[in-house]
């Protein structure tokens, strides 16, 4: 089965910019639908952003459409989350999954990384 392992969190302030990072662990991503959740203190978990690694097609909520980007890196087993002009409603830990299905549904995925922590200060 596929671990990811994400990394790239961090503090930033508003209207900057941080790029998170998963990589696969275990298996390659090669058949899988890989997300990204957020999950804020008191706040249920909330889809962000998904990239189906065979097409590198996207899907994004519309609360970071047009300020977030996903892309893959084949080589490195590897997606990334470009996140620009954050704002501090953007503060949560970030989620990376990997699932077969695609979806914006988190029980659609069903390996989960460890979370990292994106902190925005205003």
């Amino acid at each position: 089965q596929v671990q990811p392992v994400e990394s790239g969190g961090g503090l930033v302030q508003a209207g900057g910019s941080l790029r998170l990072s998963c990589t696969a662990s275990g298996r390659t991503f090669n058949t899988y639908v890989v997300g990204w959740f957020r999950q804020a203190p008191g706040k249920e978990r909330e889809f962000v952003a998904a990239i189906r690694w065979s097409s590198s097609s996207t899907l994004y909520s519309d609360s970071v459409k047009g300020r977030f980007s996903m892309s893959r890196d084949n080589a490195k087993n590897t997606v990334y989350l470009q996140m620009n002009s954050l704002k501090s409603e953007d503060t949560a830990v970030y989620y990376c999954a990997a699932g077969i299905r695609y979806s914006s549904s988190w029980a659609a995925y069903d390996y989960w990384g460890q979370g990292t922590q994106v902190t925005v200060s205003s």
